[in-house]
């Protein structure tokens, strides 16, 4: 792995653990939320096995993930259009991109995930587009964001959502959303025990 991209992603995980453990204090709204290195690592290895290029992140919060993807995917000449609501997250995104080298391959798009994703659902362009999205937003809208974001999918292509598991005060929403996404006969989908629980799904239809 790129030093630039180590360094950045080291920082981010001691930060994290930090506020884990509330050995720091942080405002609900400054706080990084972070998928886990073992999540950032599955990531990275299905975008390489996929040879993904088009890529969508609803989630980006200061960018631990996006550069987790950003490291595979720019192997292949591939884009990231990251959405977040957050400025100070998306501020301190732009910085952590910039020290990682990763800043020209990442699309950030501001405001409310749902309204973002409605507009992309009106152009055709974005049919069938994403090879690889990553659902890492509030849970209240999570079913309503996979109905969305699925026909912009490209067939085989995969749809991670964190946090099936963990935190346990989303297991019974999450446990919701899988159920109903098995109920889907244009997908295949499993939860993995990996990280805070990650439910990977594949378009098949």
């Amino acid at each position: 792995m790129n030093e630039s991209i180590l360094k950045v992603l080291e920082k981010l995980e001691e930060q994290s653990s930090l506020e884990k453990s509330r050995k720091v204090n942080v405002l609900p709204e400054d706080r990084m939320l972070a998928i886990t290195k073992e999540t950032g690592e599955l990531l990275n290895m299905i975008l390489r096995l996929k040879n993904a290029k088009n890529m969508l992140e609803i989630g980006m919060s200061v960018g631990y993930s996006t550069i987790w993807c950003a490291e595979a995917i720019k192997e292949h000449s591939g884009k990231i259009i990251s959405i977040e609501h957050t400025p100070s997250k998306i501020k301190r995104a732009k910085e952590n991109f910039l020290k990682a080298g990763i800043e020209d391959i990442i699309i950030i798009k501001e405001g409310e995930a749902m309204n973002i994703l409605k507009e992309f659902s009106k152009k055709e362009n974005y049919r069938n587009f994403f090879d690889f999205v990553l659902i890492d937003a509030d849970k209240e809208n999570i079913i309503e964001y996979f109905d969305t974001v699925l026909p912009m999918v490209s067939l085989q292509g995969v749809i991670i959502t964190d946090n099936m598991l963990y935190p346990e005060k989303y297991r019974e929403d999450m446990k919701k959303y899988s159920n109903y996404l098995k109920t889907n006969p244009n997908i295949i989908t499993i939860t993995s025990e990996i990280g805070n629980g990650e439910e990977i799904t594949i378009k098949i239809k």
